[in-house]
């Protein structure tokens, strides 16, 4: 006896097709009582009835049976409501349509897509995409006697910035109504990444995201509009072509205009990618973090310690992927205007991802704070820093646009000089959930950091990021390093 619960969804199935209890046992060449215990939920039916009974209602058999069994959207996460009733709204589906959708498509035993080399996905963009315009070029960079190459667009006046993240230097503000329409969105392709987000507990939070419309660079200084959209129409949307990418030239096929569906419509073309305004272009910073740590009889002469993540199965994108930390997207927390300037993001970041401060961090819940990064509010590692100037360093090394998924990626750096820092809170700084491993490397051991450097694994925006703050890293503390030279492939 299968005892499941009264199926509704069974009666109404036979209702809409206009059939009575007594009229489908007729057809079904069975009594009436057996359609009503089947209705009831006592009994189901037999698999050699349900082809022909998913036919006689005009469902597949997936939709047969989930009329029969339930649906499994009753044990989604409750977090993913929010991204639910968004896609209803926008696609214009009746409310719940996207929770039975979700349901429909979970698997007891979790997936995750597959992955690929960074170089391997570096190669294959750079052949979708063809002749670059005149003053680009993916970034690619020498170490030693060794050549790295990335999926970062961006020119030589993006690069050797050395643009501290100062109120006069940041100025990236907030001016809405600058970008363009919204994006379309490929309802199969949405409800599938939704399903993978329920199996592997990704957070999709309903909350908003600057989008980048314009961008000047140079003279030590950052300035552009920005634009808010929420994060789930990114999700959604452009952040689909990681997965799209991976799942092709997993199946060792190769990366051509008018085969991959979701990147022909979001990003088609150069002139696609460099329409700032006219497209969805979100993004972020992340940061190579050095902290000075003094003189140690076991590990050495004076140095800095090197911060590197692996990200965890939570985040949505690069995820397993080597990344620097704090690595986060260019986001308001409570005031949109006061939080457009990136280091506005990178402190709190910083705070979020090392600091250990789970309250500023929106995407857990609603943030209640009236200024999260008030004085009064920061951790002890955080406050120490800005008590007096001079104490936390933060640049903005590069900028260039991921031809993964079209995203801004601002590569800075963090630099903590003073050797009491360490002293007194190194052992408060820990990763918080967005990474699986946080791993320490000393920049006195250059033949580790060639290693890193050549790692496979590294997100393409995070190898950016890397190797831009080990390069202007050279330039501002150059005694406590002894590391490979890095050179950019012009």
């Amino acid at each position: 006896m299968i005892g499941v619960r009264r199926r509704d969804g069974l009666v109404s199935a036979r209702k809409t097709v206009g059939l009575s209890q007594e009229k489908l046992a007729e057809i079904m060449d069975v009594d009436r009582r057996t359609v009503i215990r089947w209705e009831a939920g006592d009994f189901a039916p037999l698999p050699f009835q349900r082809p022909k009974l998913a036919r006689v209602l005009g469902r597949s058999q997936e939709e047969l049976r989930v009329l029969l069994e339930g649906s499994p959207a009753a044990d989604l996460p409750h977090e993913l409501e929010p991204a639910f009733s968004w896609l209803d709204r926008r696609v214009g589906w009746s409310a719940g349509t996207t929770r039975e959708r979700v349901g429909a498509r979970v698997s007891s035993g979790g997936r995750r897509g597959p992955r690929v080399d960074r170089s391997h996905a570096a190669d294959a963009l750079a052949s979708y995409y063809g002749e670059l315009p005149v003053g680009y070029a993916l970034y690619q960079a020498r170490y030693g006697k060794q050549s790295v190459r990335t999926s970062v667009l961006s020119r030589s006046d993006w690069l050797d910035l050395s643009c501290q993240l100062t109120p006069e230097n940041d100025q990236l503000l907030l001016r809405p109504g600058i970008g363009g329409d919204s994006c379309g969105i490929n309802e199969k392709a949405a409800v599938g990444r939704l399903a993978e987000a329920a199996e592997g507990g990704v957070r999709l939070a309903d909350v908003p995201i600057y989008r980048l419309t314009e961008l000047d660079v140079g003279g030590g200084a950052l300035s552009g509009s920005l634009d808010v959209v929420p994060f789930i129409e990114y999700a959604l949307t452009l952040d689909l072509l990681e997965r799209e990418m991976f799942e092709t030239l997993a199946a060792e096929k190769a990366l051509r205009p008018g085969h991959v569906p979701l990147r022909d419509k979001y990003l088609p073309d150069l002139a696609t990618v460099l329409d700032l305004a006219g497209r969805l272009c979100a993004g972020g910073v992340l940061a190579l973090t050095a902290i000075a740590r003094p003189a140690d009889p076991y590990r050495g002469g004076r140095d800095y310690l090197l911060l590197i993540q692996e990200r965890s199965r939570n985040v949505l994108n690069a995820t397993g992927s080597l990344a620097v930390i704090p690595k986060a997207f260019h986001r308001p927390s409570t005031d949109q205007r006061a939080d457009a300037r990136i280091g506005a993001t990178l402190r709190r970041a910083l705070e979020n991802e090392l600091f250990g401060r789970v309250d500023v961090d929106n995407t857990a819940g609603s943030q209640r704070a009236a200024d999260p990064m008030h004085p009064h509010r920061l951790s002890a590692p955080m406050r120490w820093l800005t008590e007096q100037p001079g104490r936390l360093r933060m640049e903005c090394t590069g900028f260039g646009l991921n031809l993964v998924s079209g995203n801004y990626e601002l590569a800075s750096l963090v630099v903590i000089d003073d050797d009491e820092f360490w002293s007194r809170f190194g052992g408060e700084v820990e990763a918080n959930w967005e990474s699986t491993e946080l791993r320490s490397y000393s920049t006195l051991d250059g033949d580790l950091i060639g290693g890193l450097i050549a790692d496979e694994s590294w997100s393409n925006e995070g190898l950016f990021a890397l190797l831009q703050g080990l390069r202007r890293l050279a330039e501002i503390s150059g005694e406590r390093l002894a590391v490979p030279s890095i050179e950019l492939c012009r």
